[in-house]
């Protein structure tokens, strides 16, 4: 890999950035801190530094679900890519392609939460318009299955398996320990469960 095409290979390794997001998260649930640190300090070093994430988070865009506030994050800390149930096609995948060959990014957490109305449409049959774009990937990641936190569960494991099918992603995770997980936030609690 040229270095010139990136900022930084994998400055913060996978298992670091997860626990970073852990520490966040516990942050959050704790203090309910949902402020986004936005100082003239960190908008003036992104912009002349750019931005090197530590992870990039592919979830729903449920208003409930905000990541970085979610994970305690800053301004340029999540490469965030929000797309209904969370699903995953060739737009969201060259974003992902993106962030973790030109920016850098170690680790991809496709972050799935509870009452998703994209999975709740599913399960109810309840589907049309170009909404079944996004209604007819969930149904093949959730098969027959009726419990709506197992479908959810299933659901963020489809669309990692789908991360993990690109061959830049099995190149990056070979070569430089990239890691796709699979998380579920409660939109009631809080919480963040890693999969």
């Amino acid at each position: 890999m040229d270095s010139d095409n990136i900022f930084v290979r994998y400055d913060i390794q996978a298992e670091a950035a997860k626990q970073i997001l852990i520490t966040g998260n516990l942050h959050y649930v704790e203090k309910r801190h949902t402020e986004i640190e936005s100082t003239t300090d960190i908008l003036l070093k992104t912009s002349k530094e750019g931005q090197k994430p530590y992870a990039i988070i592919v979830t729903c865009s449920d208003t409930r679900v905000i990541p970085e506030a979610i994970f305690s994050a800053c301004i340029g800390d999540l490469y965030v890519i929000r797309v209904g149930g969370n699903v995953i096609d060739d737009h969201q995948l060259g974003s992902i392609e993106y962030a973790a060959e030109h920016l850098g990014t170690g680790l991809v957490v496709v972050l799935g939460h509870t009452n998703c109305d994209a999975v709740e449409k599913v399960l109810s049959g309840h589907t049309g318009g170009y909404v079944q774009y996004i209604t007819d990937d969930i149904k093949a990641a959730i098969g027959e299955e009726k419990e709506p936190h197992e479908a959810t569960r299933l659901n963020v494991a489809h669309s990692c398996k789908i991360i993990e099918s690109s061959l830049q992603i099995q190149k990056d995770e070979k070569e430089y320990g990239l890691k796709v997980i699979g998380a579920i936030y409660d939109i009631e609690t809080g919480k963040v469960e890693f999969l």
